[in-house]
C-alpha cells in the first residue's frame, strides 16, 4: 500500500473502535527505523520535539518505515505551519501535533498541511510526490493527511470538547509527561488529579465519537492491553531508545 492507503486504512481501523498501535523513533537511524518499520506497527512517529533528529534525516527514515509497510508520521517539534509544511514535503503520511491548547490552534495547523482546495499549504514538487513525477496522485493525499493533537495540558483538558470538535481531527494523543508536568506532578501517573484527568479525555472522546490515544512509555504488554481495555485507540507503544535500554540492562546474575 501507498501512503494515502495506508492512511486510509487507519482511518477505517479507528471507524470501527479498533486499536490502532504504532511507536516512536528518536534516535536518528535508518537502521532502527528499517527495524521498527518491519515489526508490525501501523504507523511510528518520527520525533523531531524531543530526538536528536533533523529535516533531512526525515526522508531516509521515512524510506526505511516504508520498507516493512508502516506509515512515518512526524511528532513536528512546534505548533508552527513551517514545521508542517516541511515534514510532509519530506514525504511523512500525517503529523502529530504537539501542545494544542485550543481549537484555533488546530484549525490553522490542519490548514496549513493541506493542499488547496481543502486548505493552504504551499503547492510544489518535493520528495512527497517524487519531485513532481507523482504529483496528480499527491494532489488527492494532500487533501487530508493524517492529523492528532496531542493534549499536554490542564488548559487542553479543559477546552477539548472544542479541539476534538475540529473538523479533520483523526485523534487526540495524551502526552503523559507533559500532561502531568503541567498539573506540577512529573511523572506521577499514579497521582488522583492525573488519573482523573486523562479520564476526563476518555469521557469527552466517547462522546464526541474521537479516537483517544495515548503513549505506552515502557515496552509493557500488560499496560498495552488496559490500555485498549479502557477505550484508547491511537496508542504509541514504547520508543526506539526505551526499547533499547530495557533491553540492554546488564542481567543481575
Amino acid at each position: 500500500m501507498n501512503r494515502y492507503q495506508k492512511t486510509n486504512a487507519i482511518r477505517q481501523t479507528l471507524s470501527l473502535n479498533q486499536p490502532s498501535i504504532g511507536s516512536w523513533i528518536q534516535i536518528p537511524h535508518s537502521s532502527i527505523a528499517e527495524i521498527l518499520g518491519d515489526a508490525g506497527y501501523d504507523w511510528v512517529a518520527i520525533d523531531l520535539e524531543h530526538g536528536s533528529i533533523s529535516l533531512d534525516q526525515i526522508p531516509d527514515l521515512c524510506r526505511a518505515l516504508e520498507l516493512g509497510g508502516t506509515l512515518p508520521l512526524a511528532r513536528v517539534a512546534s505548533n508552527s505551519a513551517k514545521d508542517c509544511k516541511r515534514v510532509l514535503d519530506a514525504g511523512v503520511g500525517g503529523i502529530i501535533v504537539p501542545s494544542v491548547d485550543e481549537a484555533g490552534v488546530l484549525e490553522r495547523l490542519r490548514d496549513a498541511c493541506r493542499w488547496p482546495p481543502a486548505g493552504l499549504r504551499g503547492v510544489g514538487f518535493s520528495r512527497a510526490n517524487l519531485f513532481g513525477k507523482n504529483f496528480r496522485e499527491y494532489a488527492k493525499e494532500s487533501q487530508a493527511p493524517l492529523l492528532v493533537a496531542q493534549i499536554e495540558s490542564s488548559r487542553a483538558v479543559d477546552n477539548l470538547e472544542s479541539i476534538a470538535s475540529v473538523d479533520g481531527l483523526d485523534a487526540v494523543f495524551v502526552g503523559p509527561y507533559d500532561l502531568s508536568a503541567s498539573m506540577g506532578l512529573a511523572g506521577k501517573f499514579d497521582d488522583p488529579s492525573f488519573i482523573n484527568a486523562i479520564d476526563r479525555v476518555l469521557e469527552v472522546c466517547r462522546e464526541l465519537g474521537m479516537p483517544a490515544g495515548i503513549h505506552v512509555i515502557e515496552p509493557n504488554m500488560s499496560e498495552l492491553r488496559e490500555r485498549i481495555d479502557v477505550g484508547y485507540q491511537f496508542i504509541a507503544y514504547s520508543i526506539d531508545s526505551v526499547m533499547l535500554q530495557v533491553s540492554s540492562e546488564r542481567p543481575n546474575l
